[in-house]
């Protein structure tokens, strides 16, 4: 597809771009609006094909704990045995938890780990009915309540009996840029892992104790900006850290359900790369 129109998109789902003004911008790139049209299904995620991995030697459960304004929400899954087991905080992009991000969780409870999948959307008490509306929900959330119920859940981590103190975070795109925040901010955070995420400020970077671990898409000009003065600070201040940049492939290489995005060599070898990275520093 032309790389005009996957820019475009990321455009739209990442920036204020309203659907309306989208869709006139697709059918001039696409030559018409039948054609526009047509595109929108390799554009837009698919969820019918989200479960990669089953729940059958799973536990799973849905729970809540405290958040502003509002309780929050997040899906859990590990293995069926019941013992302690290190964590990973798994995050999800800018549509709130969805099955893929689930399906996620699941791979890292099929691993070894508690894995637990907060909705950053439950704190402002909504349920989006479409993705365009969970974006824009998105601009709802007050970033300093948003942080605050993302630290919240190591703190509820501490009262399950399956916890074994040992924890991770794994983020995708909204989600990078949380564990990249989580990284600054939880000193107890063994390892932060962030696919295509925003860097944090270069300030903060002194402030990380985790290892930090890194996946880029070459065609991700928009994120990619931010590479070298993160990448700086984190060699001058001596941080343990991975990066690796996974060429020709573009931001959400890893979301097997974004028919255009997706990138399977690319996202097999990242997730190889995480979980070799988790079982050095969080097992």
């Amino acid at each position: 597809m032309d790389q005009r129109i996957i820019n475009l998109y990321d455009e739209y789902t990442h920036k204020p771009l309203n659907r309306q003004e989208f869709l006139k911008r697709l059918a001039v790139l696409a030559g018409g609006t039948v054609a526009a049209m047509s595109l929108l299904p390799l554009l837009e995620n698919n969820y019918a094909n989200a479960a990669v991995t089953t729940d059958h030697d799973l536990f799973t459960e849905y729970i809540t704990y405290p958040g502003v304004p509002n309780e929050m929400k997040a899906y859990v899954a590990r293995p069926k045995k019941d013992k302690k087991y290190p964590a990973i905080v798994v995050i999800h992009e800018n549509r709130g938890l969805n099955e893929h991000i689930e399906d996620v969780a699941r791979r890292a409870a099929n691993e070894g780990y508690l894995a637990i999948a907060p909705n950053a959307l439950a704190a402002l008490g909504k349920t989006a009915a479409n993705e365009d509306e969970a974006r824009n929900f998105f601009g709802e959330l007050k970033a300093e309540d948003n942080l605050k119920n993302f630290l919240n859940v190591f703190d509820y981590l501490n009262t399950r009996k399956d916890y074994n103190g040992n924890v991770g975070c794994v983020g995708f795109c909204w989600g990078g840029g949380m564990s990249n925040k989580l990284a600054v901010n939880v000193p107890s955070l063994k390892a932060a892992v962030a696919f295509y995420g925003a860097q944090p400020a270069v300030e903060d970077v002194p402030k990380i104790k985790a290892a930090v671990q890194l996946h880029y898409a070459g065609l991700d000009e928009r994120i990619n900006a931010g590479i070298p003065a993160y990448e700086e600070a984190l060699k001058k201040n001596n941080i343990t850290y991975e990066l690796y940049m996974y060429e020709g492939v573009n931001h959400a290489f890893h979301n097997n359900t974004s028919p255009t995005r997706y990138n399977e060599a690319a996202a097999t070898l990242a997730w190889k790369r995480t979980m070799e990275f988790f079982k050095k520093y969080v097992k």
